[in-house]
């Protein structure tokens, strides 16, 4: 799998959201409490860009006329619908059984190990026979 540096640590405050092409993909990253997750910047439901949508927690009711809000800064709330999803698992509070935004495996990197690499150019095989230049992949 392709690793793709998106930011630094610092551009995402807790609690907010970078939105960034990867490899021809509208992404969004996310900074929960420190830590950093990645769903796709459209939503399943309809295709709005979830990254426009407000970061918000889930109201949870034991009995009708109680309530309480969990999950503080873990919920993302469409911008269109309404349709709400987990940040940190893509899924669907609207949908659960059904409906979940795909997430991407983030990770955290000092920038000194990112320096030393390794990086390595691409070769592939290169023969001649008779009078054709034959490359392989």
């Amino acid at each position: 799998m392709a690793r793709h540096v998106v930011a630094q640590v610092g551009e995402i405050a807790p609690g907010t959201c970078k939105a960034v092409t990867v490899a021809g993909r509208d992404i969004g990253v996310f900074n929960v409490n420190g830590e950093h997750y990645a769903l796709i910047n459209r939503c399943p439901h309809e295709g709005a860009p979830l990254c426009w949508g407000q970061i918000t927690g889930r109201f949870e009711s034991d009995r009708p006329g109680e309530y309480r809000l969990t999950h503080v800064g873990e919920m993302l709330r469409c911008p269109w619908h309404g349709w709400e999803f987990d940040i940190k698992t893509g899924q669907s509070w609207c949908h659960p059984e059904s409906v979940k935004a795909r997430t991407y495996p983030v990770t955290i990197v000092p920038g000194e190990a990112l320096a030393k690499g390794p990086y390595v150019a691409e070769t592939v095989p290169v023969t001649i026979e008779q009078d054709y230049v034959v490359v392989e992949f």
